[in-house]
């Protein structure tokens, strides 16, 4: 399946290369939901995430002819994510603070009594979860399981050495098991 995407993929720079606007169009709703998630994990603002990821696909649009094929498109499209984050970053100095005062999940709350949370509670969770853990580890746990990124693409997209991503790996699924330890308490073994 990895191979039919891939070839998919090619297949639609190809055609955007020979100026296809329709192509590029199908290649923003492949991957705006794994960028703008990406960029989260880096930025820590939905809002402006959502600003950074337009700018990422001008960019996209624009530099698409320099695509050489050397790697999945996925792979080069997350690494423009990731460098347009993190030069804002740069440019703010300052991250935007994360809430503190999060409640803690009350399942009496939950419809019926259940102890169950609904699927779109623990997407929640989980986000909220991710929006606590540092930068990188978020960063990694998003393009391994997310975007289903190998060890060597998360390094070429990153430039992270392989050691550090699999310490941010270990780390950022302890942290983040941590994290929604403290916003569910009991009801965490209902996410993991």
């Amino acid at each position: 399946m990895v191979d039919n995407v891939a070839d998919k993929d090619s297949e639609l720079v190809h055609q955007v290369q020979n100026g296809d606007m329709q192509a590029f169009r199908i290649l923003v709703d492949l991957y705006k939901d794994k960028s703008l998630s990406l960029a989260i994990s880096i930025i820590k603002d939905e809002h402006l995430a959502e600003d950074i990821l337009q700018d990422v696909f001008i960019k996209v649009y624009k530099k698409i002819g320099t695509f050489k094929f050397r790697s999945k498109f996925s792979t080069w499209m997350y690494k423009i994510v990731v460098n347009t984050c993190y030069n804002e970053l740069k440019r703010q100095r300052n991250t935007v603070p994360i809430e503190e005062n999060e409640k803690p999940f009350d399942h009496t709350t939950s419809p019926e009594g259940s102890d169950k949370l609904t699927f779109e509670d623990q997407k929640a969770y989980i986000q909220k979860g991710m929006q606590q853990l540092k930068t990188d580890e978020a960063l990694v746990l998003r393009l391994f399981y997310l975007c289903e990124m190998s060890l060597k693409e998360i390094e070429a997209i990153t430039k992270f050495k392989a050691s550090k991503i699999r310490v941010d790996l270990h780390r950022g699924r302890k942290n983040l098991e941590e994290q929604l330890r403290q916003l569910l308490g009991d009801e965490t073994k209902h996410l993991l």
